[in-house]
């Protein structure tokens, strides 16, 4: 069990650090290939965030372990949204000016009622899986439309200033992607393993710890990218970093997981995990939408209202645990 534990922290401190190296490296490469700064804000930077969830979540199914693959695709969108946007709404209050962010806020919330109809019958089958990564392509597609046609939304302009923050030189551009892609998936396969381990040792589902322990640190590097976005005052990207990594989570995550191995979830998936994911998608988009004249803005109450139902979430669960 020790050796699982130190598996455990070893690997989320590696997959962080690896993240962000592969999120640098990718960000800059696709800067040298000519992007422009607001595609690679809404796509590059949106799948490097989500990039240890992949590796995590396909590792898991292909190993068996399916439930870890879905507990920490939604347990990463629960605190993304609780543990990220609205720590750091607590912090200073977030203005949000990027219509391109507003435009995806709707098609997540769709996205999230589709999951929830995938969920009912207790499966995700590699068809449905399927279905999920059609809407990747899809949404890619409509991203790459939207970035020629709104050049001038403010996400651009921050884009940008983070790609010259972090500017790197073709070859250690390329260098980086390499080398975080690496070992993002060696981070990874040690992480699995020790989870896989906990799970057993205490007796708890692998749903559980991937919606507890995994979810909460492969959400770190979201966490890490906020608080310096937050620095240079570019909200919209932190906003962006948050809707774009929980696109990929339900998209990429769930359907490379079950194309790999069909997912049989529980009851509990559904009227428990999924329910709080898309309530807390819903207060997001309430609380980033103008009403009635109001400035787009999450204040601090509005952040504190989301941290705080993250923390009643994720205590629910560790007492789970402890009444196992």
């Amino acid at each position: 069990m020790l050796l699982a534990c130190i598996a455990v922290l070893v690997g989320l401190a590696l997959l962080i650090w690896s993240a962000e190296k592969f999120i640098d490296g990718a960000a800059a490469t696709s800067h040298w290939l000519g992007l422009s700064p607001l595609l690679i804000g809404m796509l590059v930077i949106g799948f490097g965030t989500s990039a240890p969830e992949m590796t995590v979540s396909v590792l898991a199914a292909m190993q068996g372990n399916p439930g870890l693959a879905v507990g920490n695709a939604y347990g990463s969108n629960i605190a993304n949204i609780g543990l990220v946007l609205g720590f750091v709404a607590l912090i200073a209050p977030l203005a949000v000016h990027s219509d391109v962010i507003r435009k995806e806020m709707p098609l997540l919330v769709a996205i999230m009622l589709l999951t929830g109809y995938m969920l009912f019958d207790g499966w995700i089958s590699r068809w449905e899986s399927i279905l999920l990564l059609c809407g990747l392509v899809l949404f890619i597609g409509v991203s790459i439309v939207r970035s020629r046609a709104q050049q001038d939304d403010p996400l651009t302009g921050e884009v940008a200033e983070t790609l010259e923050s972090k500017a790197l030189s073709r070859g250690k551009a390329i260098m980086w992607t390499l080398v975080g892609l690496v070992l993002l998936i060696a981070s990874s396969r040690l992480l699995v393993w020790g989870a896989v381990e906990i799970a057993v040792g205490f007796g708890v589902s692998d749903l559980i710890i991937g919606l507890t322990v995994v979810a909460i640190g492969t959400s770190l590097p979201e966490l890490a990218s906020s608080i310096s976005a937050l620095r240079r005052k570019e909200h919209d990207m932190v906003l962006g970093n948050v809707v774009g990594s929980n696109l990929f989570n339900s998209l990429a995550v769930v359907g490379l997981a079950g194309v790999i191995h069909p997912i049989e979830v529980g009851r509990e998936v559904l009227v428990r995990d999924w329910s709080v994911m898309t309530v807390m998608t819903l207060l997001m988009v309430l609380f980033a939408f103008s009403w009635r004249g109001r400035p787009r803005r999450i204040n601090r109450v509005e952040g504190g209202v989301l941290f705080l139902l993250f923390i009643a979430y994720t205590g629910y669960l560790v007492s789970l645990v402890l009444l196992s």
